[in-house]
C-alpha cells in the first residue's frame, strides 16, 4: 500500500531582467525585477503576475480558511452594527456620522439645535431608531454602490450651513473628486473638481470654495486655487503654487473663522498664510519659512497663537502674535519650552487654552487658563492615550476630550473648566468584551546602546510569565508619529487564544519628545531596528514570550521595519507580517517621479548625496536580502497604492524567495482594488485582517 505525499503549493514563476539603477556620482546596483514597475496598472505581465501571487496565496491559506473564518466572525460580532458617533454643534446645527446594521460605509447626517437637545438626547435617539427631525447629507453607501472601493476623505458645511462640498475617492489612491450638494433642495450640482486633496475651505459669501490641485503624477499637493459654484472649473483662479516638492500643503479656517489658512510644511520646515475669510484682502505670510524652524498657528481673540520649535524650542512652545503678524520677530512667549514637556497640539477657547502634552511617553491634556492657573486632565491607568476631541465651538466650557487604553475602549469625556466636573458621553461599545478580563502592563527595555524604551504590553487575566507563550509585537518608529497604546478591538482574539500583544514605542516615533524622533531619522535610522529587536529579546529574556513563538508586523514605514528585522535577526521571528511594506528605499528615493519622494528627503536622506546612499543601503531591505532562512511572512499590497507602490514589496518578494534557505512560506497578497489603506468599508478590512491574523496564529501554533 502506498500513501500519496500532498506536495506544497509552489509560488508563481518570475523573469529576471538586469536593469542598471545609477546613482548621481556613479555607483551602479543592479535590479533584476524592475521590470515589475508599470505606473499604468494596465501591463497584461505584470498583472498576470500579480494575480499568480493572489491564486498561490489562496492555495497557501487554503487549509487556514476555517480560522480566518471564524477569526473573521468573532471581530465582527464585537461590532456594534448600528452605531452613532457623538454629535457635535455648530452653527446651529449638531453634526455625527452613523451605521446601518449590514451595511459597511456611514451616513453623515444632522439635526437643527432645539429646545432640550443636546448630544446626550441625540445619542438616544440615535440608539434608539429615532431619526425624526435628522437631514442626511450624505449616504455614503449609496456613493460606493457598485464600487469595489470608496472613501469620503472630508465633508465641509458652508457658513451658511446650505451647502456641502465633499472630497471623494473611488480608487484608493487618494487623488480626490470635490462634489458639491445643496442641503436645503437636495440637489447636486453639476461642478466637479478632479484631481485635488481632500482640504476645502469655503469663504464667508458661501459661493467660493478653496482646494488644493494636486500634481498628478507625483500627487504633491501643488497649486491653491478658488472655485466659484455655478462656473467652469477651467476657470478656477490660482491663489498661490508651491515651488519646493518638498512641502506639503493643507487648508482650513482659524478658530474664530476670521482667516482662511494654508499650511506648507515639509519635515524640517514650515510657512502659513493667511486671507480674510470674507475675500476682503488676498493671503499675506504669518512668518517666512526657515529651515529647522516649524510652527503652526491659529486665530482667535484678536490674536495668533502660534505652536513652534524656534528658538531652540525642540519639544516646542506657544507664542502669540499679532493679527496682522509677518514676521517672526513679532512673536511672544505665551507657554515657554520644557525639554521634558512635548507639545503636540492646542485649542483656543474663551478664557482658557487646551494644549495637548506628552511626558515620560505619555499624553496628558492641560487647560491653561487666563490667569495663567493650569490644570491637568485626570488619566485612569498607568498606560493610555488621551487626546483632544471636536470642540467647534470656543465659547463653551465643556472641554471634549477621548482617551483609551489597551483595555479601555475609546471613550469620549466632557471635562467643565469651571466646575472640574467630568462626564462620560459614550465607550466605544465592544459586545461581549469584559475589560476586567484583561492585564496592561508598562516597561522599559534598556537598548543595546543604553536608550530606555517604553513598551505597553496587554494579555489575558491568568497569563503565566514563564517563557511558554506567544508574542504578537507591533510598531511603527518613523516621520514623528507615536503610535500610543489604545484599544484595538480585533486584538482581543489574540488575547484569548493567549497571546501577548506588545507595542514597542521606539525611536523615530515621538512618544518620548522630538529628539526620539531625531534619533531614529536620517543617518541615526539604525536605532528603530535596533530597538525593536532589542524589544524582543527582552521580552523573551523576561518570559514573556517562548523564543519560537515570536511574532513581528508593522505596515508602510512599519513595513519597512518589518523588512530590516527580517534581514537582520530571522532567527528572532517565528513570523512577521508586513503590510504596504517601504522596502526598495534607494530605489524609490533616487526617483523624484514617484510620489511622496521628494516630501521625504529630511526624513531618510537624499541618495543623490553620497553619504546618505551609502548609509541607506546598509538597511534598504530590497538591497539586503541575503543567503540565510527566513521566518515566515506575509506582505500585502494595494495594487493602487500612492504612499507605497505594489512593485516595492512584489520585488522584495520575489528576491526573498530567491534566497531564501528555509522552509517557512513566503505569502503575497495584492488587492487589486485598494490603495495604501486597504480595502474600504468597515466590514470588508476585516477580511484582511482575520486573513493575517490566522497566517501568524499558525505559524506561533496557536490552538
Amino acid at each position: 500500500m502506498t500513501t500519496a505525499v500532498v506536495s506544497a503549493p509552489l509560488p508563481p514563476d518570475i523573469a529576471k531582467h538586469a536593469h542598471a539603477i545609477k546613482a548621481p556620482f556613479g555607483a551602479i546596483r543592479n535590479d533584476n525585477y524592475y521590470w515589475l514597475r508599470d505606473d499604468t496598472r494596465t501591463n497584461k505581465v505584470v498583472l498576470s503576475y500579480l494575480n499568480a501571487e493572489n491564486a498561490y496565496a489562496d492555495k497557501v491559506l487554503e487549509p487556514l480558511k476555517p480560522l480566518q473564518q471564524t477569526l473573521y466572525k468573532e471581530i465582527v460580532a464585537r461590532i456594534k452594527k448600528d452605531d452613532a458617533s457623538v454629535p457635535y454643534r455648530k452653527h446651529g446645527w449638531f453634526y455625527y456620522s452613523r451605521f446601518e446594521s449590514g451595511k459597511d460605509y456611514p451616513i453623515h447626517a444632522r439635526r437643527k439645535d432645539g429646545s432640550g437637545l443636546d448630544a446626550a438626547v441625540i445619542l438616544a435617539a440615535n440608539a434608539s431608531g429615532d431619526f425624526a427631525g435628522e437631514q442626511v447629507l450624505l449616504d455614503v453607501n449609496a456613493l460606493a454602490a457598485g464600487k469595489s472601493y470608496f472613501s469620503v476623505a472630508h465633508a465641509e458645511v458652508s457658513p451658511n450651513t446650505h451647502l456641502l462640498a465633499w472630497a471623494e475617492d473611488g480608487v484608493g489612491r487618494r487623488q480626490y473628486t470635490v462634489r458639491f450638494k445643496n442641503l436645503e433642495t437636495g440637489v447636486l450640482y453639476q461642478d466637479e473638481i478632479h484631481g485635488a486633496s481632500s482640504s476645502v475651505v469655503w469663504a464667508d459669501d458661501n459661493k467660493t470654495l478653496f482646494y488644493i490641485e494636486n500634481d498628478p503624477k507625483t500627487l504633491l499637493t501643488k497649486r491653491v486655487k478658488k472655485h466659484v459654484l455655478g462656473t467652469p472649473v477651467s476657470t478656477d483662479v490660482v491663489v498661490y503654487e508651491e515651488h519646493d516638492d518638498s512641502f506639503y500643503m493643507d487648508i482650513e479656517r482659524t478658530r474664530d473663522e476670521k482667516y482662511i489658512v494654508v499650511s506648507m510644511e515639509s519635515t524640517v520646515s514650515s510657512e502659513m498664510r493667511y486671507a480674510p475669510a470674507d475675500l476682503s484682502k488676498g493671503f499675506v505670510v504669518l512668518a517666512r519659512r526657515e529651515r529647522d524652524v516649524k510652527y503652526g498657528g491659529d486665530h482667535f481673540d484678536s490674536r495668533w497663537v502660534i505652536r513652534t520649535n524656534a528658538d531652540g524650542a525642540k519639544n516646542y512652545k506657544l507664542v502669540t502674535a499679532p493679527s496682522d503678524a509677518t514676521l517672526r520677530s513679532q512673536w511672544r512667549d505665551l507657554v515657554v519650552h520644557d525639554p521634558a514637556v512635548f507639545i503636540e497640539d492646542f485649542e483656543l477657547f474663551d478664557g482658557f487654552t487646551a494644549i495637548q502634552e506628552r511626558s515620560q511617553g505619555l499624553e496628558r491634556v492641560r487647560l491653561l487658563k487666563a490667569d495663567g492657573q493650569h490644570t491637568d486632565v485626570a488619566a485612569d491607568e498607568p498606560a493610555y492615550s488621551m487626546g483632544l476631541s471636536e470642540n467647534p465651538e470656543p465659547d463653551n466650557p465643556w472641554l471634549r476630550y477621548t482617551y483609551t487604553s489597551l483595555t479601555t475602549p475609546a471613550t469620549t469625556y466632557e471635562f467643565n473648566v469651571r466646575t472640574g466636573e467630568r462626564r462620560q458621553l459614550k465607550q466605544q461599545p465592544v459586545i461581549g468584551y469584559d475589560p476586567s478580563q484583561y492585564v496592561t502592563e508598562r516597561l522599559w527595555v534598556t537598548a543595546r546602546d543604553g536608550v530606555k524604551v517604553p513598551v505597553s504590553l496587554v494579555y489575558r487575566k491568568g497569563f503565566k510569565k514563564d517563557g511558554t507563550a506567544a508574542l504578537y509585537q507591533y510598531a511603527y518608529g518613523s516621520y514623528g508619529l507615536s503610535t500610543d497604546p489604545g484599544f484595538n478591538l480585533p486584538v482581543v482574539s489574540l488575547l484569548d487564544r493567549g497571546v501577548v500583544y506588545a507595542i514597542a514605542h521606539i525611536r523615530g516615533g515621538q512618544e518620548m519628545g522630538r529628539q526620539w524622533y531625531d534619533d531614529g531619522k536620517l543617518l541615526h535610522k539604525q536605532n528603530t531596528f535596533n530597538d525593536f529587536i532589542d524589544v524582543t529579546r527582552e521580552l523573551v529574556a523576561q518570559g514573556y514570550a517562548a523564543k519560537g513563538r515570536v511574532a513581528a508586523a508593522g505596515g508602510s514605514a512599519g513595513g519597512l521595519l518589518m523588512g530590516v528585522v527580517a534581514n537582520q535577526a530571522p532567527s528572532d521571528y517565528r513570523v512577521i507580517v508586513a503590510q504596504v511594506p517601504f522596502v526598495d528605499v534607494v530605489t524609490t528615493m533616487l526617483d523624484p517621479s514617484i510620489p511622496l519622494t521628494t516630501n521625504e528627503y529630511d526624513e531618510w536622506g537624499n541618495p543623490e548625496q553620497k553619504t546618505y546612499y551609502d548609509y541607506m543601503l546598509t538597511y534598504s531591505p530590497y538591497d539586503n536580502v541575503v543567503h540565510q532562512a527566513y521566518p515566515a511572512l506575509f506582505v500585502g499590497t494595494g495594487l493602487w497604492d500612492s504612499q507605497v507602490q505594489y512593485w516595492e514589496p512584489a520585488k522584495w518578494v520575489a528576491k526573498l524567495r530567491d534566497e531564501n534557505t528555509g522552509t517557512f512560506p513566503i505569502v503575497f497578497r495584492v488587492n487589486m482594488d485598494a490603495g495604501h489603506g486597504g480595502k474600504s468599508g468597515r466590514f470588508r478590512r476585516y477580511q484582511e485582517l482575520a486573513e493575517s491574523y490566522a497566517f501568524v496564529l499558525h505559524h506561533l501554533e496557536v490552538k
